[in-house]
């Protein structure tokens, strides 16, 4: 599978939840997939969309869901320790790892050689990691939400990327939806 063939499978769970989503084409494929005011989507600095999602889960009590890519973690390996030493039940941080930095044009990265994701997490303390398949990210996904606990997933999928348009929504009013709608949740 690919990664917009995972973000079709997950929408239905992803759809009633806080979610952040890395920048470039894995936000134009969740925002063609299944466009949601609780969506909030990255245009722009790369390997933030982890910060930024503890961020939200640290101010307020709703599951907030981000959804990563190994290049943009690679980007920002500040962001695990981070985590790991700011507890947030409600924060799930899911890298779909396939290997590239599939927005700037399917370039490798390490992960697809010696480099685990999943051990990195748990070397920064992050205790509860769990690595999947990409046909199982649906269920462990689930589980993640009914565990209430803070959870890093690391998704091992196929390189590729959908055909999708841009998100032609001003940044303006992709934030200010968003704010709305963690404001009524």
């Amino acid at each position: 599978m690919i990664r917009s063939e995972i973000l079709k499978e997950i929408a239905p769970i992803l759809r009633d939840q806080l979610v952040v989503c890395n920048i470039g084409i894995p936000s134009q494929e969740l925002h063609a997939i299944d466009d949601q005011p609780t969506n909030f989507y990255m245009l722009g600095t790369m390997g933030l969309a982890s910060s930024i999602g503890l961020g939200l889960a640290l101010s307020q009590p709703k599951p907030v869901i981000v959804i990563d890519g190994d290049g943009s973690i690679l980007t920002n390996m500040g962001t695990l320790p981070t985590i790991a030493n700011n507890i947030a039940n409600n924060y799930i941080l899911m890298i779909i790892d396939n290997g590239s930095y599939g927005s700037t044009g399917d370039q490798p990265t390490y992960t697809g050689k010696k480099t685990s994701l999943a051990k990195v997490a748990e070397a920064c303390g992050c205790e509860r990691v769990i690595e999947c398949r990409d046909v199982d990210t649906g269920r462990v996904l689930q589980e993640a939400l009914d565990s209430g606990e803070m959870t890093v997933m690391v998704v091992k999928c196929d390189s590729g990327n959908a055909k999708m348009p841009v998100i032609t929504m001003d940044p303006v009013i992709i934030r200010d939806r968003f704010m709305k709608a963690v404001a009524a949740e």
